[in-house]
């Protein structure tokens, strides 16, 4: 595990410097699928987003809830792009922890000039729900673009 300050500084540079991440799932038999999704994050180890629950990828979570992320720069060129890799386990959420959770969601897009979010957006009857996935595992590509990942420590991460 690397707690290197610089690939620390990475993976917050790569999560803070993004808009969406590329969310892995599979339904219960296996068959892998991915959707680019915004997000918002807590400490960098919990990610946010807004789906509506009909999706293929919010099925998925329903009846498989390990996920694997990806977060990236795809604007920039071959080898000079960080890339920040993320495997953990996704929900719904309702109750008090949608409540918390909306609100980081909701900073994140007003902070970005979007709308803000709120709790009547994510609940029965609104057509979306609020998920959020919680990070077991974070790995770096290796800086200069080589397909090499480094795992960070998750307490390094603070």
């Amino acid at each position: 595990m690397a707690d290197d300050p610089e690939l620390v500084a990475l993976v917050r540079e790569i999560v803070d410097g993004n808009h969406y991440l590329v969310l892995g799932t599979a339904d219960p038999t296996g068959i892998p699928w991915t959707s680019p999704v915004w997000y918002a994050h807590a400490g960098y180890r919990e990610f946010f987003w807004v789906s509506d629950p009909v999706t293929r990828h919010s099925r998925n979570i329903a009846a498989r809830p390990e996920v694997s992320m990806v977060i990236f720069d795809s604007s920039l060129p071959p080898g000079n792009a960080g890339a920040l890799y993320v495997s953990g386990t996704a929900e719904v959420l309702i109750g008090p922890d949608a409540d918390r959770s909306i609100e980081i969601y909701a900073r994140r897009s007003r902070d970005q000039g979007l709308r803000e979010w709120t709790i009547g957006d994510v609940e029965h009857p609104a057509r979306h729900r609020l998920y959020r996935a919680v990070a077991s595992e974070h790995s770096v590509l290796e800086p200069g673009g080589v397909d090499v990942r480094i795992p960070i420590s998750q307490e390094s991460l603070g």
